[in-house]
């Protein structure tokens, strides 16, 4: 099953999602959209719904993580299915490192919250080397192997985004702009 949007906002409620992560998501729920919606356009196959439970769920196990330690991405899909939200929780589950990612493959749901998330930084939509930027000072802390790995996994979202953006009417650099557009949290859901 696929939350609503009113169901997920039940959920970041019942989970204790903070304010600022609860932001956080709704800006990457926009981004998410936008490229979502675009796709759509350009004739992929991608489901809305699934884009926007997971974009608005990403982040539903960071208190609980930062409280008590552990990976808040695999703690997030758990609670995917601990809910019945099968359908989303390997959205959830991969939006910090993507596996089993294919170039040449159709375009997945979790690619595109993965990629939306690497794009905001707090509440605002950066470029990703500013965010790169940001997750090494925050996490890497001068240890080689963690920047190794941020490193890599930015890799991996720039050969994302040279995906996604190759069937877009827009550009990377646009989607800030396009997002400051948006009335409302939910956007183009309806």
């Amino acid at each position: 099953m696929v939350p609503t949007p009113q169901e997920c906002m039940k959920l970041t409620d019942r989970y204790g999602m903070p304010d600022n992560i609860r932001t956080h998501s709704l800006v990457v729920n926009k981004c998410a959209l936008l490229i979502g919606h675009g796709l759509k356009a350009s004739g992929i196959e991608v489901s809305v719904e699934k884009i926007t439970a997971g974009a608005l769920l990403h982040d539903i196990a960071k208190r609980l993580c930062l409280k008590n330690g552990g990976n808040h991405a695999a703690r997030g899909r758990e609670i995917c299915i601990e809910n019945n939200f099968h359908e989303i929780a390997d959205i959830v589950g991969e939006h910090v490192c993507l596996s089993r990612y294919s170039s040449g493959g159709p375009i997945r749901e979790k690619e595109i919250v993965y990629y939306a998330d690497k794009r905001v930084n707090h509440d605002e939509v950066v470029g990703l080397d500013e965010r790169l930027a940001y997750i090494l000072r925050r996490y890497a802390k001068a240890k080689e192997d963690i920047s190794r790995s941020i490193l890599e996994n930015f890799r991996l979202c720039k050969a994302v985004e040279q995906k996604l953006f190759a069937r877009l009417p827009f550009r990377p650099q646009d989607l800030g702009d396009l997002v400051g557009e948006i009335k409302g949290w939910n956007c183009a859901y309806e």
